[in-house]
């Protein structure tokens, strides 16, 4: 589920894509080719995914938190369990074992083997043999440190019975007054293209700084990334196609820079509820509010991912051994969000709707515009890829509340193909979404989603999304 936040930021920054394929549920996107979008590290606030399960044990009285990745048949995991144990010491180190057991490869097992109609010590016999299959358990150690107030370091490893290969991570944040610094190191990377397939690299490096992004105003990014080794599938219910080109081994240096601007179209100045707090102080305040984004942003390649294109200011340079490519772009986004309610009642005391427009190349657009014009010149009827080109990416996002801190969420992109004459619009990759509000910590929330397209299932907590 991706982190479509209701604070209208673009879809330019926010990359962090929770998905259950992997233990610490994070995975990045990968830019179509050509793209010079999306951009570095940058993620909304998040717990680490042993936080999230360790504080719905301890608070929610969830003694396991149940994942979906998709049916074995398919490459998916299917139906598994997860626990955490922590460990604190001190005020500034935390350290988890994470562990997840695989409900439906057990099971199946079981099926398989038509252990119901064995007596009862022989099926306790085998019940036993199969819950010491390996393959049934992963476990995953995150050990987090606070240096100083303004540094952390984060070391990550998953290890799984089915002989995957181990997942390692380390992490380092610093704050600067304005900026936020990370870097970053994994090996293998997980990452998920646009058609929904995982893959899997050797070793993923990089470095990103971002300025501190603000209601209104500007901002800029930049960030540094090195891939190592060749791209391969990770074995999940997606399509397999095409390495993506900005995965393949290389060099890239992206920069950004963009300006906001909110405008609040109405906001409600009612009296609300005395001695009723809301289930999220976020979601108390009925509005109309509308965005919007102007930026540009410049990537420098080298290596097997420098891959020339035929849109935006581009060059490219081939020696003996040697591959580059520059491109530079603009981008813009507008969004509109509206809300109706103050989130205090019971029933029915919050709706909202939220709606963007992307644009990610502008010289996609003008490409496109220009083709529309000489062929209405010409008198020629126009040209669908065309008309394809300047529309934009569009993405919405409905919420209802259906009894107390129980609302339900829709999440959707809206795809454009005006090849398909019967459908020419079509909702794409829906996620639906039951939350459920955590009214004493303020703005927090459990939310349980599943992805049709992905068919994909998770549970986890989100803090201070506005």
């Amino acid at each position: 589920m991706k982190k479509l936040r209701w604070a209208m930021d673009g879809g330019f920054w926010d990359l962090d894509v929770s998905t259950p394929v992997t233990m610490d549920g994070v995975a990045r996107p990968a830019p179509p080719e050509g793209a010079v979008l999306p951009l570095g590290l940058s993620r909304g606030t998040r717990l680490s995914r042993p936080k999230q399960i360790d504080f719905m044990q301890r608070f929610m009285s969830a003694p396991f938190v149940p994942s979906y990745s998709g049916h074995p048949s398919n490459g998916g995991n299917g139906l598994s369990l997860q626990r955490v144990l922590t460990f604190s010491f001190g005020e500034n180190w935390f350290t988890t074992l994470l562990g997840q057991f695989n409900v439906q490869k057990f099971v199946s097992s079981i099926r398989e083997n038509g252990l119901l109609q064995l007596s009862d010590s022989s099926w306790l016999q085998s019940i036993r043999r199969h819950l010491g299959n390996k393959s049934l358990y992963a476990l995953g150690y995150c050990s987090e440190l606070l240096v100083t107030p303004d540094d952390t370091v984060l070391l990550g490893l998953e290890a799984y019975g089915d002989n995957k290969t181990p997942r390692k991570k380390v992490v380092f944040h610093h704050k600067f007054p304005n900026h936020n610094l990370t870097a970053e190191a994994v090996w293998p990377g997980l990452y998920v293209d646009k058609l929904g397939t995982y893959w899997e690299l050797p070793l993923s490096m990089a470095v990103d700084i971002a300025s501190v992004c603000s209601d209104s105003g500007a901002s800029y990014h930049l960030c540094i990334h090195n891939n190592a080794g060749s791209p391969k599938s990770f074995e999940t219910n997606g399509q397999n196609h095409g390495v993506p080109a900005a995965l393949l081994p290389g060099l890239c240096v992206k920069s950004a820079f963009s300006f906001k601007k909110n405008i609040d179209i109405w906001r409600s100045n009612a009296q609300k509820l005395r001695m009723v707090q809301p289930y999220d102080i976020f979601s108390s305040s009925p509005h109309i509010l509308a965005s919007a984004i102007i930026g540009g942003v410049a990537s420098a390649s080298i290596g097997d991912n420098a891959v020339d294109v035929s849109q935006g200011f581009r060059g490219s340079f081939q020696g003996r051994g040697v591959k580059s490519a520059f491109l530079a772009d603009m981008f813009a986004s507008v969004s509109f969000s509206a809300q109706y309610g103050n989130f205090q009642r019971l029933f029915l005391d919050l709706t909202r709707f939220y709606g963007r427009l992307d644009f990610p190349s502008a010289s996609k657009i003008l490409s496109g515009s220009t083709r529309l014009a000489q062929d209405m010149y010409n008198n020629q009827r126009p040209d669908m890829e065309a008309v394809q080109a300047i529309c934009p990416n569009a993405s919405f996002s409905l919420q209802q509340q259906i009894g107390g801190p129980f609302s339900f969420r829709v999440d959707s992109q809206v795809r454009v193909d005006l090849k398909n004459r019967e459908w020419p619009i079509c909702v794409d990759e829906p996620i639906f979404a039951m939350e459920y509000a955590l009214q004493v910590l303020g703005s927090a929330k459990a939310i349980a989603w599943y992805s049709p397209k992905h068919q994909e299932f998770m549970v986890e907590l989100r803090f201070f999304e506005t």
